[in-house]
């Protein structure tokens, strides 16, 4: 039977537009996938499941602030952070403990965990710090100058010289020709901080990230010299890791454009 002329062309343009359609629709095309993979992921793939991070004490609110980020702009991820002293976290990554990225506030540790191969490939600069002194907001000892937290009687805490804020505090004496006589050392810059905001201490030497983090619970008294003493942030994969891919893309994203903007709002100086 023949078909009417008509009637074939209405058919076969419904097959053509049900045809288009159905591509229309199809997966793995940029739209269906939201846009280009995240950086340190396969093209066509996100990245997805939890890495731990081990960075800095310096480095914790500024992280917490990232890692919310980009939890939020990632699904299906989840970035655990571990904050403690650099050479610390150094000595943990050594004995095994699971981390999937380092982020420390000096290259001396870094290069520890290089030099052992703990270290997936070569690390990536992020960003600077230098030293100021906290005191607490009445100034109790009268503390204006670095060379005052060497007076008789001023209660001044630092790190330990193996902890990055110790060992630019050594440089900083070295510079002046000052030798400090400290109550305490600890070791991290946040213990540093505790103690001056509790009253333990009449001043204590922290980063200025510090002290902007601290807000009016603290006063900042600058010292030109501390400009001797910078240090610069590295951050990298640990080789034991189990997801990297999330952790290149964490990576990525603390090392971009967003990252460094929350870095430098928080006071850090770029490498």
């Amino acid at each position: 039977m023949r078909i009417p002329r008509t009637r074939l062309a209405h058919f076969l343009l419904t097959v053509v537009v049900l045809a288009v359609g159905i591509n229309g629709c199809g997966t793995g095309t940029p739209a269906a996938t939201g846009g280009p993979p995240a950086a340190g992921t396969s093209e066509g793939t996100q990245p997805t499941g939890t890495i731990t991070v081990f960075a800095a004490a310096s480095l914790k609110s500024t992280f917490t602030k990232l890692a919310a980020d980009f939890e939020a702009g990632h699904p299906g991820t989840k970035i655990a952070l571990s904050f403690a002293g650099s050479s610390d976290l150094v000595t943990q990554i050594s004995q095994g403990a699971p981390a999937d990225v380092f982020a420390s506030a000096d290259t001396k540790n870094m290069t520890k965990l290089s030099d052992a191969s703990l270290v997936e490939g070569s690390p990536a600069d992020f960003a600077t710090n230098v030293l100021t002194i906290a005191v607490p907001p009445a100034n109790p000892a009268s503390v204006g100058s670095f060379a005052d937290l060497a007076k008789p009687g001023v209660k001044v805490v630092i790190c330990a010289s193996q902890v990055p804020c110790g060992a630019a505090t050594k440089t900083i004496e070295k510079e002046t020709g000052t030798t400090l006589k400290p109550v305490s050392e600890e070791s991290s810059v946040t213990d540093v901080l505790g103690k001056v905001r509790s009253g333990e201490a009449d001043a204590g030497l922290v980063y200025v990230t510090d002290v902007r983090a601290a807000g009016d619970k603290v006063k900042e008294i600058p010292f030109a010299r501390a400009a001797k003493a910078v240090n610069t942030y590295p951050i990298t994969a640990v080789r034991s890791s189990k997801n990297k891919e999330l952790a290149a893309a964490f990576i990525a994203a603390v090392t971009g454009p967003a990252g460094k903007k929350v870095l430098a709002d928080a006071g850090f100086g770029t490498p």
